[in-house]
């Protein structure tokens, strides 16, 4: 914990204690511990948004890959129906049946 061991507490509190008085350090505990886990909720908070923001630009792109490939599939599949020459036999028996 921020390299401050038993011994260095012990005299932190002490000073504490001299200087603040034995009335005001509970209060003063209590505020401080308070104030430290708003903060904590808080950075909490903003962590869980950052992941959510994450979230959100990752599905943007993976939506934007698959248009992208559903996009080269349909031009692909497109050129192929305009470049397949037609068969001569199966077109005049398919004139001939929407004729009838």
């Amino acid at each position: 914990m921020f390299g401050i061991g038993m011994p260095e507490l012990i005299i932190i509190f002490v000073i504490a204690l001299i200087i603040i008085g034995p009335k005001k350090l509970p209060d003063l505990a209590r505020a401080l511990g308070k104030g430290l886990a708003e903060f904590r909720r808080a950075t909490d908070q903003l962590k869980a948004n950052l992941d959510m923001d994450d979230v959100e630009d990752e599905l943007k792109g993976v939506q934007e890959d698959l248009a992208d490939s559903v996009s080269g599939l349909l031009d692909v599949s497109e050129t192929e129906e305009e470049t397949k020459p037609k068969d001569p036999v199966t077109s005049e028996t398919s004139e001939e049946e929407s004729s009838r």
